[in-house]
């Protein structure tokens, strides 16, 4: 028998976030309230995207080094790997956060004016770099379980057939490898991605002026928590879900590329 198909349901979840949003625009354009808000509150937008596209950018590099890693053939290499991943995927990312920022960072910095390096003092770095280092270390450990699991999804018949035609392991990785392992891992990057703009608000514990830091002091000054937690939310789904949406687009063309190919 053919395989039934899949009931493919009408979005309603999409109508009723959409009428919401459309009413807190409503609210935006007719309430001065909201636009004292809003004002005040979307000038974290730019730091929150600058540290999402930043710290996630970073976390990826370190993710597919982590990754190799652990495929290595030296058991150093692999055992590393595996002990920085275990250890930052069971940190909570505030404590890493404070970590990094109150604890680690003063550290490399002693220990670079301990080399008689040009001195640096604990003050030339920023809050907002210490926040965004603390990101790309701990999004790195989950990347990097998303790239070794699409590495390994790759048939090892294709890799064999490229080491007889004599391809580099470099030539082999960049164009029989990850070309198709990239099919596998893009919805799982695309879910940290906004995962990561979503974490990005916990930056705001540092004072960072993000969205959330902005909007905490709106409320501390105006008392119109609801108001302004409405309009920080409201702010973040905006972007997630246009996030979440384009990247189900970007996937579905892919997909079907990948069919048009195989048939």
């Amino acid at each position: 028998m053919p395989p039934a198909k899949t009931r493919k349901d009408f979005p309603w979840w999409l109508v009723v976030l959409s009428a919401a949003g459309l009413y807190l625009v409503w609210q935006l354009g007719s309430d001065p309230i909201y636009r004292a808000i809003f004002s005040t509150v979307s000038r974290g937008i730019a730091i929150t995207l600058f540290v999402t596209i930043v710290a996630f950018a970073g976390a990826m590099a370190v993710g597919l080094l982590l990754a190799l890693g652990a495929r290595s053939r030296r058991m150093v290499l692999r055992q590393a790997a595996r002990l920085y991943i275990e250890v930052m995927r069971g940190v909570p990312i505030i404590v890493l956060l404070l970590y990094v920022a109150f604890a680690l960072v003063p550290m490399l910095v002693a220990g670079w004016n301990a080399l008689g390096l040009p001195e640096v003092s604990t003050r030339d770095v920023s809050l907002l770099w210490r926040a965004i280092f603390a990101l790309v270390l701990a999004y790195s450990a989950f990347i990097a379980e998303v790239f070794r699991a699409g590495l390994a999804s790759v048939d090892k018949g294709q890799i064999e057939a490229a080491e007889a035609l004599g391809l580099s392991p470099w030539q082999r990785f960049r164009l029989i490898v990850f070309p198709q392992a990239f099919r596998t891992i893009l919805p799982p990057l695309g879910n940290d991605f906004v995962a990561m703009v979503k974490d990005s608000s916990l930056v705001s514990v540092l004072g960072v002026a993000d969205i959330t830091q902005l909007g905490k002091v709106a409320a501390s000054g105006n008392f119109r928590y609801f108001e302004t937690y409405n309009v920080v939310a409201l702010i973040y789904l905006a972007m997630t879900i246009t996030l979440s949406l384009g990247l189900r687009r970007l996937e579905a063309r892919l997909r079907m590329k990948g069919h048009s190919e195989t048939g």
